[in-house]
C-alpha cells in the first residue's frame, strides 16, 4: 500500500512537472474539471456571507504541500504582537471520524487520527484556539461561539472552499516547483487556473533562500522527553530520516544542509505511522518532521531509542508583515 502510494506520487510528479507531452492525453478531462469547478464557484460564492471578524485564508492553487501551515504559525505569532487574538480553522485532512463536517476543537493532545496531523501541530506550536471541519463555514462559526475573544480567524487552506467568506486571501507558492505545466487536474497540478491568482490579495513564495517566507531550522526536539538539542547535534552523523509529507526530498535536503548523512525513508503525505515503521536494524538516530512527530510522540517514553524531530520556523518578510496589517485593518474597523 505504501509503495503503491509512493509510486502514484512519483508518476504524477513526473507527469505534471517533467513530462513534455504525456499530459496532453488528459486535456479533455481537464476541460471537464474546469467546467465543474467554474459551476461550483458560481453557486457557492453566491452563498458566502461575511463573519463578524475578519477571515484570512492561507491556501494554494496546487496539489501538494507548499508550506501553508508554517506560514499560518508565523502569521499567528506576528498578529499577536500587533494586538490581535487569532483563532484557526482547518479541514483536518487525514483525520478519520464519522462526520468530518461537524466542527471539533483541537488541542495539542488531540488524536491526529481523528482531527488530522497538521491541526494538532498548529495547536501545539501556537497555543491558539483551533477548530477543524470539512465545512469551513461551520468551523468558523463554532470557533467564534466557543472562543468569543478571537477577533480574527486564520483558515489553514480553504481557497477552494467557496462558501467560506474571506476578507484577505494569501496564496502560498512553492518557489522551486511553482505551477508545474500550468494545467489543471488531472493533466496538471492546479486546483484552479493560474488566472485565479488575480483574485488573491497576496501571492507569496516558500522553499528557497530568497522566498517571501523562509523556513529555517531551529533545534532538535526529542520525542522521548521533549528536550531540545542544538542545531549541530547531529552534524557529521548518519541518521534515518523519516518524512510523511508531500515533498519529502525537501526535508532530506534540509538535513544534508546541516552536514548530516541521510538514510532517507519517504512515506505518503499524512501517513499514520506505527512504531514498527521507526525501528531499524542499527543504532543510527531517527529524525522526522514536526508534522510527523505529532503522530509518533506516544511511541517513545524514554531514551531507549533516540527519535526526534527538527523544529522549523517560518520567517515572514518585513514587507509582507507591513502589508498584511494594512490589508486587515479596514476589516477590523468595520467588523469589530
Amino acid at each position: 500500500m505504501i509503495l503503491g502510494s509512493l509510486s502514484a506520487t512519483s508518476f504524477t510528479n513526473w507527469l505534471w512537472y517533467r513530462s513534455k507531452k504525456a499530459y496532453l492525453l488528459l486535456i479533455p478531462f481537464e476541460y471537464l474539471y474546469k467546467m465543474i469547478v467554474s459551476l461550483k464557484q458560481k453557486k457557492e460564492r453566491a452563498q458566502a456571507k461575511p463573519f463578524p471578524v475578519p477571515v484570512v485564508v492561507v491556501g494554494n492553487i496546487t496539489v501538494g504541500g507548499t508550506g501553508k501551515s508554517p506560514v499560518v504559525i508565523a502569521l499567528v505569532s506576528y498578529l499577536r504582537t500587533q494586538g490581535y487574538s487569532p483563532g484557526i480553522v482547518s479541514r483536518g485532512y487525514g483525520g478519520k471520524r464519522p462526520d468530518r463536517a461537524q466542527p471539533l476543537p483541537v488541542t495539542p493532545n488531540s488524536d491526529p487520527c481523528r482531527v488530522g496531523d497538521e491541526p494538532v501541530m498548529i495547536a501545539a506550536a501556537t497555543g491558539c484556539p483551533v477548530v477543524v471541519a470539512s465545512d469551513r463555514v461551520r468551523a468558523v462559526n463554532e470557533l467564534l461561539a466557543i472562543y468569543p475573544e478571537c477577533n480574527i480567524v486564520i483558515s489553514d487552506d480553504g481557497l477552494q472552499h467557496y462558501r467560506l467568506w474571506w476578507d484577505v486571501a494569501i496564496c502560498v507558492v512553492d518557489a522551486q516547483r511553482r505551477f508545474g505545466n500550468e494545467h489543471c487536474l488531472p493533466a496538471g497540478p492546479l486546483r484552479e487556473p493560474v488566472t485565479a491568482l488575480h483574485d488573491m490579495d497576496f501571492v507569496i513564495t516558500t522553499g528557497s533562500v530568497d522566498a517571501d517566507v523562509v523556513l529555517k531550522p531551529q533545534a532538535w526536539v526529542s520525542l522521548g522527553h521533549a528536550e531540545e538539542e542544538a542545531l549541530d547535534f547531529f552534524s557529521g552523523k548518519t541518521v534515518h530520516a523519516v518524512a510523511g509529507i508531500a515533498h519529502p526530498e525537501r526535508f532530506f535536503e534540509t538535513l544534508r544542509s546541516q552536514h548530516i548523512q541521510v538514510i532517507p525513508h519517504a512515506f505518503p503525505d499524512h501517513y499514520f505511522f506505527s512504531k514498527k515503521d521507526l525501528m531499524f536494524d542499527d543504532e543510527c538516530p531517527v529524525v522526522m518532521t514536526q508534522k510527523d512527530a505529532v503522530k509518533c510522540k506516544n511511541f517513545f517514553k524514554s531514551d531507549d531509542v533516540k527519535v526526534g524531530y527538527l523544529r522549523m520556523q517560518a520567517e515572514l518578510s518585513v514587507s509582507f508583515k507591513e502589508n498584511i496589517i494594512k490589508a486587515i485593518l479596514p476589516f477590523k474597523k468595520n467588523n469589530t
